[in-house]
């Protein structure tokens, strides 16, 4: 059970409308809110229940309704000092809360069963949640305030989550007053005693240190030694409390910290099992909100004691969230942590190991601290969710390149019985994997297949979406190579082909491919590899590489001024371009990008674009090229993009599947970057997207609302023009891109609009 003193996320006022009710049922991911007066008098209970059995009994839905009028007023309530055993003994399956009040019925706390994540200010801690890093300063800062804020600024600056102090009364705490000359003290503790009256600080200035924390985005806390230093730091308004492993037995001061209703990380070093679920038992009977930290209270501690499997058992005994607090050396250990379950970690840090007191020697240096961070994050980010396994898009990519498919050994009619001396494995893994080849035996051929050519997996489906007249109301098109664009010409009523380019077809003489002028308009998406791995970047630092890039992109411009004369239909023909600012190891602070921009900016000047309009596309995070996947620093935000096309009289390419990923990572609307990007949009790829990098999917597979698209795409750029931008949508002669065109018709379609033959070449 936990006792929540803080209970403004589950009360609403009876007035306040059933909308605002189910607002902070949302919010509060609790399934409930309760009903109280101005005077904070509890009136009544509303859970979602509550809300359906109101819904099938009333005439009609009207939300503003008032709170009063559904929730429900007699529910299970107890008061606040009643002893903890007898608020535990009210829970059932049908009592998850119970509202605690005092004597004049006014709302003072709410009881909650047991739950595996806790809160200390805006940070969620358990599983599920990344793992909240603290950076332990203690008494490292030597009784010197200023070396206090340097340790931390380091601790900001590596992006850990808190950091933590310890503040002691010592005339209280020590017998004999704490005198550091008390010649009648043991050896350790005469030096410890030494150590803390020339470092321990004042509350006042420990409460400044508290301060600048926030100030720097991170959480202090506090280790209470006593409980006058516990009263002053509940003076001071500290949301959550350190309980050191020496107190984690001080049942005296265990309850005092659990009575003030905050968050307690509990450390477990020098204690035993039988000890360790005393205290348990303590903490349940005050209702705490506690996670438990595995220690070993040996300073530096050796590899072999760390025994890290206990987390597990702790975790058992608890039933809490559980972390790790390390004295040993080095900072893996910490990160094995996180890898075996650990929602919180701490660790020491100093500014130079040689200082003087026990903790610098197990001290984190600065880099060391900030490499410890950047690899919890990366085990955080590999940990996945353990459920069904998914191919990655990378892993989709490799797979047709170096995996095997079943081929046709020779030409098959349609509808001719497929028999197994038809069928051949071979590479590159295009098609069907070749644990489908018996699938195939037996079956009708649904088309004619040529010798040497893939089976697909719609080779195997009853029906297949098949290319027809389409109705949009903008111009449209298909991604097309050179060898395959005459037979898409013939499939649909285009408006445009969408070449898409390799650094070899740059290389081709054109009139090996065009014998005649065709009737329709045309784009072009640039490389962005090119030979030597050259991946196109128009604002890179290293000055041959953008001089490279600058040449490489003027091949492609050239070679769309010579298409145009096969295009009866172009204007001043687009060239969809990755223009760059990829980086390898992280992504860029946003203070960084503004010098990438600029560098973009002043190579755009060096291409000669006459007879041609170059678009930028809009970037994922983390966008696959060829040869693995990269962090993204350009054209994800919007508002960067809205200032250099404003600024540079330029148009973009809206890729709403890379600018749906850039949304879902960065917790943006979807919808309101369309609406600032949307007029700047010369040409769209639609395409649907999935969590942070599953981009290019079929339309459906993913997480776009397409609807909300549509609208939005029809008020800020109704004259762009798009193309269905699905991966490997060519293969099978296009059936990839007509089923997604079939899908998309409802929300980018025209009724009524005049339907243009097929073109044909």
């Amino acid at each position: 059970m936990i006792i929540e003193k803080n209970v403004a996320p589950y009360a609403v006022f009876a007035d306040d409308s059933l909308l605002a009710a189910l607002q902070k049922i949302s919010a509060n991911k609790a399934g409930f809110v309760l009903s109280v007066s101005n005077q904070g008098r509890l009136l009544g209970l509303l859970t979602d229940g509550d809300v359906r059995r109101w819904l099938t009994t009333s005439d009609g839905i009207d939300l503003d309704v008032s709170v009063s009028r559904v929730a429900n007023p007699n529910p299970v309530s107890m008061r606040h000092d009643e002893a903890r055993e007898a608020i535990a003994a009210q829970f059932d399956s049908k009592v998850r809360s119970i509202p605690l009040v005092d004597e004049y019925g006014r709302l003072m706390a709410v009881a909650l069963p047991g739950r595996m994540d806790l809160s200390i200010g805006d940070r969620m801690i358990g599983p599920g949640h990344p793992a909240f890093v603290i950076a332990e300063i203690d008494n490292n800062h030597q009784g010197d305030a200023e070396l206090a804020k340097a340790l931390i600024d380091i601790a900001a600056d590596a992006g850990a989550d808190c950091a933590k102090f310890q503040m002691r009364d010592i005339a209280s705490l020590y017998s004999g007053g704490g005198k550091a000359d008390d010649a009648s003290q043991d050896l350790g503790a005469q030096y410890t005693l030494d150590l803390l009256a020339r470092f321990n600080l004042e509350p006042e200035v420990l409460f400044e240190l508290f301060d600048y924390s926030r100030a720097r985005g991170m959480e202090p806390m506090c280790t209470p030694w006593d409980l006058a230093s516990l009263e002053a730091l509940e003076g001071y308004g500290m949301r959550a409390y350190k309980v050191a492993s020496a107190d984690f037995t001080n049942h005296e001061l265990l309850q005092a910290m659990a009575r003030t209703g905050k968050t307690l990380v509990c450390s477990t070093g020098m204690a035993t099992e039988a000890e360790i679920q005393e205290s348990v038992a303590l903490l349940r009977r005050e209702g705490a909100q506690f996670c438990m930290l595995h220690v070993n209270s040996t300073y530096p501690t050796p590899y072999k004691d760390v025994h890290l499997n206990y987390l597990k058992r702790l975790a058992e005994i608890g039933d809490c969230p559980v972390g790790y607090s390390g004295h040993e050396r080095g900072w893996t250990v910490p990160v094995a942590a996180v890898a075996l379950g650990a929602c919180v970690i701490e660790k020491h840090i100093t500014t130079d190991r040689g200082l003087e007191g026990n903790d610098h020697k197990v001290s984190l240096l600065p880099d060391e601290l900030k490499q410890m961070v950047d690899a919890i994050r990366s085990i955080e980010e590999s940990m996945g969710s353990g459920e069904n396994r998914v191919m990655t898009q990378g892993e989709l990519m490799n797979r047709e390149i170096l995996a095997k498919s079943v081929y046709a050994l020779r030409d098959i009619a349609t509808g001719t019985v497929i028999t197994d001396d038809m069928l051949v494995i071979k590479s590159p893994g295009q098609g069907i994997q070749p644990n489908r080849r018996l699938d195939l035996v037996g079956r009708k051929a649904v088309r004619d297949v040529d010798a040497g050519t893939p089976f697909f997996p719609s080779d195997l489906e009853e029906e297949v979406t098949q290319a027809r007249t389409y109705d949009f109301n903008r111009p449209f098109g298909v991604a097309v190579r050179w060898h395959d664009y005459r037979k898409m010409l013939t499939k649909t009523n285009l408006d445009l082909l969408e070449y898409h380019l390799s650094y070899k077809d740059i290389e081709v003489d054109l009139a090996d491919w065009f014998d005649d002028v065709l009737p329709i308009d045309f784009v072009v998406h640039a490389p962005e590899l090119f030979k030597g791995d050259h991946i196109l970047d128009l604002s890179s630092p290293d000055p041959s590489y953008l001089a490279r890039s600058i040449d490489e992109m003027q091949r492609v411009v050239d070679v769309t001024r010579e298409l145009k004369k096969y295009h009866r239909h172009s204007g001043r023909p687009l060239i969809v371009t990755n223009m760059g600012g990829f980086s390898t190891s992280r992504m860029l602070p946003k203070a960084e990008r503004a010098e990438l921009y600029d560098r973009m900016e002043e190579a755009l000047t060096k291409i000669d674009a006459e007879g041609v309009e170059i678009i930028p596309q809009t970037m994922p995070p983390y966008p696959w090229h060829f040869g693995g996947q990269s962090y993204h620093n350009l054209f994800m935000d919007a508002d960067e993009i809205e200032r250099f096309c404003s600024r540079n009289n330029m148009r973009i390419c809206l890729d709403v599947s890379h600018s749906q990923l850039a949304c879902n990572a960065f917790d943006w609307s979807m919808t309101q970057f369309c609406e600032k990007v949307g007029p700047y949009t010369a040409h769209i790829h639609v395409v649907d997207a999935k969590g942070v990098d599953g981009e290019g999917l079929q339309i459906g597979e993913g997480d776009m609302d397409f609807a909300a698209l549509g609208t939005v795409l029809d008020k800020t750029c109704p004259k762009a023009s798009f193309i269905p931008e699905i991966w490997q949508g060519h293969k099978n002669d296009g059936a990839g891109f007509w089923y997604a065109l079939e899908k998309l018709e409802p929300f980018l379609g025209s009724p009524g609009r005049q339907l243009k033959p097929r073109a044909v070449a």
